[in-house]
């Protein structure tokens, strides 16, 4: 029964991603399909980020949300690793949270004369309740793009054989182990030699770093993927998770 289950599921991304080949090239019909048969998937979404039922039609952040469904599939990368629903998902929560963002400038932008009338002390609780809610849109917003950014680190590390969800099993335990895996892989985001290697074989230049790092042969190949993932968010615009190795233990 599970077997059958995963094997139609599996049918189900392969049809899936199909369409979203047709559609990207320019196949209309195709584009159609996928928008009329996942409606419920891009509305549940929005509707997850707003925390309210939307309506195609009524509700202007449905419609947002059709709107970003509709360009993850321009967007998409099929030779990327990850499912396309992954991917729109992700694309769909952006664009809420820029339509809040824009929501929340509009509220926050109160004229002074408002506070020279008798409605001073409501004008003053609309500021404050409105400074709330853009501290939370801040949150989400930050949430958002760090989900975002280790989506985009799983698409670059498939290309090296790893798996963001790797990095949590190989991680060094003790401080100074993962210490010492960082000045290596910095070593390597500051020689654009060594950085060529390490992108053009997917593999660490092993004999060159074991002449400039304090740390033995079998330490690096026993850190690697680690090593790798380090590289990689040091030189690509990986802004939260870089700030993230920056901080003390």
């Amino acid at each position: 029964m599970i077997t059958t289950q995963v094997a139609h599921q599996s049918d189900e991304r392969s049809q899936l991603t199909d369409l979203v080949i047709k559609a990207k090239a320019g196949d209309g019909r195709a584009r159609e399909q996928i928008l009329q048969d996942y409606r419920p998937f891009y509305l549940r979404v929005a509707s997850g980020s707003c925390r309210k039922y939307l309506v195609l039609g009524r509700d202007d952040e449905a419609s947002i949300a059709m709107i970003a469904f509709n360009e993850a599939i321009d967007s998409y990368n099929v030779d990327g690793g990850a499912s396309f629903l992954s991917f729109a998902e992700i694309v769909i929560k952006r664009r809420m949270v820029d339509y809040f963002r824009r929501q929340s400038k509009k509220a926050d932008e109160i004229p002074l004369s408002s506070l020279e009338n008798d409605e001073n002390e409501d004008s003053i609780i609309q500021r404050i309740e409105s400074k709330e809610a853009h501290t939370v849109l801040q949150i989400q917003e930050e949430t958002e793009e760090r989900r975002e950014e280790i989506f985009r680190l799983d698409q670059l590390l498939s290309h090296y054989g790893i798996r963001f969800s790797d990095l949590v099993k190989i991680s060094p335990k003790h401080q100074d182990a993962r210490d010492r895996a960082l000045q290596v892989a910095r070593t390597l985001a500051n020689d654009p030699e060594l950085l060529g290697y390490l992108t053009t074989r997917k593999s660490l230049p092993l004999k060159e770093l074991e002449e400039r790092v304090e740390v033995s042969r079998k330490t690096l190949e026993r850190q690697r993927k680690y090593i790798i993932a380090l590289t990689l968010v040091l030189v690509g615009d990986f802004y939260h998770l870089r700030e993230y190795l920056n901080r003390p233990a």
